[in-house]
């Protein structure tokens, strides 16, 4: 049984998750516009990354009993001056993520919600990774600098980049 702080709290990170699914779809949508095709795939793909973050918080809660909420969040900004930006605005935020990740995790051991922890801990995972990928993008641009050849090798690179569901996924979009 989940307490009815814990599905709060739950409910909040997935209006979290649905600003972030919202802010790269924006994101991907500059990229394009910047002419970096592959950046807008990356983008893209990300989007659909965490809409399934928040189709699992979904059907956690739904599985609970719980009827969420969606609530308006402030509009997405939708300027960007370059790639680099948009990277690191991207990392910062899923740091922003990270933290409210784990500040759910340690609610849920404060609360002796073992189920809730057990299904965080695949998000505890997924941070790990997105963070990393993030370090990654930003560090090859910064070395390239201002080097059109390098953004568009690192575009192509990006462009690679494939949405693959998790297993057992309620949302393949």
């Amino acid at each position: 049984m989940i307490s009815k702080q814990m599905s709060d709290s739950l409910n909040e990170h997935l209006n979290i998750e649905l600003f972030s699914a919202h802010l790269y779809l924006v994101m991907s949508s500059c990229c394009n516009e910047l002419g970096l095709k592959g950046a807008a795939n990356w983008y893209y793909v990300q989007y659909r990354e965490e809409m399934i973050h928040v189709m699992k918080l979904y059907t956690y809660l739904n599985e609970q009993g719980i009827v969420i909420s969606i609530t308006a969040k402030n509009a997405v900004p939708g300027k960007y001056s370059s790639l680099l930006e948009m990277l690191q605005i991207t990392l910062d935020h899923e740091q922003m993520i990270t933290s409210c990740i784990n500040n759910l995790f340690e609610q849920a051991v404060q609360e002796k919600d073992h189920a809730t922890q057990i299904f965080l801990q695949w998000f505890v995972t997924e941070q790990i990774e997105e963070e990393n990928n993030d370090r990654d993008l930003i560090a090859k641009l910064k070395l390239v600098g201002d080097s059109g050849h390098g953004i568009l090798m690192i575009d192509g690179e990006m462009g690679q980049r494939v949405f693959v569901a998790p297993p057992g996924s309620v949302l393949a979009v």
